[in-house]
């Protein structure tokens, strides 16, 4: 596929950044205003509430993540515009102002001192004047380098490191010469091959930041005297699947950033990257949070190859599953985006398997629903550091 000249259609934002979608969010900065921010999705149809369990009591490095993936949330190119919820007008604010700096509409709300029927009711009236102001946008083509693509396995299996997932690596490679925006990550899902990862960096200093965000896990994994990642790394659903070792499980993991690509950077959970090529983002791999956190740092598509099948999707961030598993493909068929399973039967040569790939992120990015989109997943997953105070 020639991407030479390649264009999509997207929503241009105020601080310039292009987004493939157009949400009114309604975001609850703890969960105590979660009813709150939910009662406001209830009322105003065409608008969405993005409930989570966390925000109370939170410190240091953890609340730090927390306003960070909110504010990296309401900031993502596919929202159009914000109501903030919180039980604080202080925290409510805080969000806002961080959002309000993108040049995006936002507005907050703090629940003491008004209760829920005052707050919902004045957030309502603001959710609708965004709601109808965003239903006016319009879409307007623009360049390929306008477009961030992110990426994540999950329900790894042979078939993965054979097939999907250099998919997505083919994929990577003809998009990187492009200027596009990419990011991998998956830090634990690394053992073993970080080596290779290390040795892809651009130059000594990108390889320093890696090292030192995956020696600090490893550190994590010391602390806690856990020898192996038994039950977690490779997961049950992994070992089905074929896949004994985390090392295995690395090998194929490292697929998806492709042959050619060069990591250019290294961001910290839900940090936005600084200019165009490929990221490496610390993470962790659990899907929901790591898509959560692709989100926060300002990604508008994802990739997600799949062996043994997942259903995941994202609120604001379309995620495009694909899967060379004949059985999945053909027992999960309505999760999956993209059938890549002829890799697995010699009718599908990979450089075909990229471009099929590719052709479903431009209908995407044009404004087709993904299949978990279609089907309701909206996972909106939280990393957490730490216990509350």
């Amino acid at each position: 596929m020639n991407l030479s000249n390649s264009k999509f259609f997207g929503y241009k934002r105020e601080n310039g950044r292009v987004g493939v979608r157009n949400h009114v969010v309604i975001l609850p900065v703890d969960d105590l205003s979660n009813a709150a921010a939910q009662a406001v999705e209830h009322n105003i149809k065409g608008t969405m509430a993005l409930p989570h369990p966390y925000g109370r009591l939170q410190f240091g490095a953890d609340l730090e993540l927390h306003f960070r993936t909110l504010i990296g949330t309401g900031s993502n190119p596919n929202v159009a515009a914000v109501v903030v919820i919180g039980i604080e007008d202080g925290w409510a604010k805080k969000v806002a102002d961080g959002i309000a700096a993108t040049g995006k509409p936002v507005a907050f709300f703090g629940i003491e001192g008004h209760g829920d029927h005052e707050t919902i009711r004045r957030a309502s009236q603001q959710a609708r004047e965004f709601l109808q102001a965003a239903s006016e946008l319009r879409r307007e083509e623009r360049p390929l380098k306008d477009l961030w693509v992110s990426t994540k396995c999950g329900e790894s299996d042979t078939t993965s490191g054979i097939g999907a997932n250099p998919t997505v690596g083919n994929a990577f490679d003809k998009l990187y010469p492009h200027g596009v925006t990419l990011v991998f990550g998956e830090t634990t899902e690394l053992t073993g091959g970080e080596q290779l990862v290390a040795a892809r960096c651009r130059n000594d200093e990108v390889r320093r930041k890696f090292q030192f965000v995956f020696d600090r896990y490893q550190e994590v994994i010391q602390r806690h005297k856990t020898n192996d990642l038994t039950d977690s790394q490779p997961t049950k659903g992994n070992i089905t699947g074929g896949l004994t070792t985390i090392e295995e499980k690395a090998l194929g993991n490292i697929q998806k950033i492709g042959r050619k690509c060069v990591i250019d950077g290294v961001l910290d959970k839900a940090e936005t990257p600084t200019a165009p090529g490929l990221w490496f983002m610390d993470s962790s791999s659990a899907a929901a949070e790591m898509v959560t956190l692709c989100a926060a740092a300002g990604y508008v598509v994802h990739f997600f190859p799949t062996g043994q099948g997942n259903v995941i999707g994202n609120p604001i961030l379309p995620v495009i599953k694909l899967c060379a598993n004949p059985r999945t493909v053909r027992t999960m068929p309505e999760h999956i985006d993209v059938d890549v399973s002829g890799i697995t039967r010699k009718e599908l040569n990979m450089d075909q398997a990229g471009d099929k790939l590719l052709d479903c992120m431009f209908r995407t990015a044009n404004g087709r629903l993904t299949a978990a989109e279609a089907l309701g997943h909206r996972e909106f997953v939280l990393t957490r550091l730490y216990e509350s105070a």
